[in-house]
């Protein structure tokens, strides 16, 4: 899902700093050409891309057939939000109002 990252914002993760701070959030992280990669908990795959200055790409996929408890689901989604409000300088429920801004507008 692509998020607007907030004005200024961009010299927190330009360089190696978003690689840094997937580290740090997630324990892990690889580069696979633009793409940086990473995994925590449930969530088998987290794909982040910089679009643009403005503009961060957050793909994630959950991992197959394990049955996982809730709150293990708890954590990973606690630790993505976490990860994606460090990343774009909005909290979830800025992003989630842009969001539907967006979806009103028609631009989403």
């Amino acid at each position: 899902m692509e998020y607007d990252i907030k004005r200024g914002w961009f010299k927190n993760i330009e360089g190696d700093l978003l690689e840094q701070m997937m580290a740090d959030v997630f324990g892990n992280v690889s580069k696979e050409g633009d793409l940086l990669v990473s995994s925590y908990g449930v969530l088998d795959r987290i794909e982040v891309k910089v679009l643009a200055k403005d503009k961060l790409d957050i793909a994630t996929v959950n991992k197959e057939g394990a049955a996982a408890s809730d709150d293990a689901i708890l954590d990973s989604k606690r630790r993505l939000n976490e990860f994606a409000e460090k990343a774009t300088g909005f909290d979830a429920k800025a992003r989630m109002k842009r969001a539907q801004k967006k979806a009103k507008e028609g631009t989403l």
